[in-house]
């Protein structure tokens, strides 16, 4: 309860900061007043939305849409917060002196606000305001096409120059939009890969959010070496309440066979052998294995009739999995392919200069190429979007790798 008083006491206190920002640079009725009506109604809506939630049906499109108004509405009024809490450090202590100094010729206690001042923090409070909004309109379906080129010594002959496509964190009960999902689809299959993979969370929990995808998905092109898929953490249908065991089990089987229906080899703790001429690699597959999430995923049995010699490509979701086991384990994966993070689905990235996301101080691989020792993992950034309805600076994301022999030369 208490916990409760002081997240209401926070948000009230922002709202009045954030109102006194707009007080202090205009006294026009005809803005103060529909900016009040339009932040009661927000947070009306918002409460609305919460007492609403359904545990037996988890993440919807209203709970999408609650999100990103909470984020929409809020971050940027943090932002004057910030600002003009400040200020009133340095109201009081000019107060606290003035008044002892006998200096005050006004007679009141404290400084007024300074308009230009809080014309600053409108000003700043706008660049995530627009970032979000951009996010939530353009950004979610930006998809970005990124090429990554590999060096192996141990690669087999026949496989130098292989290109793999990765796709992962599909989430597709959060999509709105057909002809954007079509046209990242034309994306896959215009780089015309000799492998396709998708590194898991085909849904956000419901095999049926699937189903008006299903013929689109479809579409992406069987490559000559084939196509392959995991699962993800959401798969396991976890994160919400069901009405007896048999439902989740039913739903967990129907989220395995959507793969089958958009034509992927689903590996379920299991390896293939993938054959190109006489040389051939491993493609091993691993059920979902979070350091914080489900540890479904069993490497051992995974690799089970692997040799040490065999060229070994992973697919496991959740990066923190290349960071406890596999970056150091006894039989060398040259390469892991993961996703799961989304790079929070908000960050700073100048590509092959600078990238920051708050995700990165809970997994240290997060986005992108990693190596340890010759051993590689690459992160994908994610094909959808989770819980917030948008993507600001942190893109989705087509990986495309091409396999070479020969020794890095970086």
């Amino acid at each position: 309860m208490l916990r409760w008083i002081f997240f209401i006491a926070f948000v009230v206190l922002v709202e009045l900061y954030a109102f006194q920002a707009f007080k202090t640079i205009t006294k026009a009725k005809w803005i103060l007043i529909p900016y009040q009506l339009i932040s009661l109604a927000v947070i009306i809506f918002v409460i609305y939305s919460f007492t609403q939630f359904d545990r037996s049906v988890g993440q919807n499109k209203q709970s999408l849409i609650t999100l990103g108004l909470v984020l929409l509405t809020f971050l940027p009024k943090l932002v004057v917060t910030f600002f003009l809490f400040g200020e009133d450090i340095y109201r009081v202590f000019s107060g606290i002196i003035t008044h002892f100094l006998g200096n005050n010729d006004k007679g009141h206690f404290l400084p007024d606000r300074r308009k230009f001042l809080s014309q600053v923090a409108l000003g700043a409070a706008a660049v995530p305001f627009i970032s979000l909004l951009y996010g939530m309109t353009v950004g979610k379906y930006n998809f970005k096409v990124i090429k990554q080129t590999l060096f192996f010594p141990d690669l087999p002959d026949s496989f130098d120059g292989t290109t793999v496509t990765q796709i992962s964190d599909v989430h597709s009960g959060s999509f709105d939009n057909p002809e954007k999902i079509q046209y990242a689809i034309d994306l896959i299959n215009e780089q015309q890969s000799d492998i396709v993979v998708f590194t898991g969370d085909i849904v956000n929990t419901h095999a049926v959010e699937m189903d008006p995808w299903i013929k689109t998905f479809k579409k992406i092109h069987t490559p000559k070496l084939g196509k392959y898929s995991v699962l993800g953490n959401h798969d396991y249908g976890e994160y919400v309440t069901w009405p007896s065991e048999k439902d989740k089990n039913d739903n967990f089987e129907a989220i395995k066979d959507l793969h089958r229906q958009i034509d992927f080899k689903l590996l379920l703790n299991e390896n293939v052998k993938i054959n190109n001429g006489t040389d051939e690699i491993a493609l091993v597959g691993v059920e979902n294995w979070g350091h914080n999430f489900k540890k479904a995923g069993d490497l051992t049995k995974a690799s089970e009739g692997l040799k040490d010699s065999d060229f070994k490509i992973l697919m496991s979701h959740d990066p923190s999995h290349w960071e406890y086991e596999i970056k150091n384990h006894q039989t060398k994966y040259h390469l892991t392919l993961s996703g799961h993070t989304h790079g929070l689905q908000f960050g700073i990235e100048i590509p092959g200069f600078f990238k920051w996301s708050p995700v990165q101080y809970v997994y240290k691989q997060w986005a992108g190429l990693y190596e340890n020792a010759g051993r590689y993992i690459y992160v994908n950034r994610g094909f959808g979007f989770h819980a917030y309805p948008g993507r600001v600076g942190i893109l989705p994301e087509i990986t495309v790798i091409t396999l070479k022999k020969g020794e890095n030369v970086a």
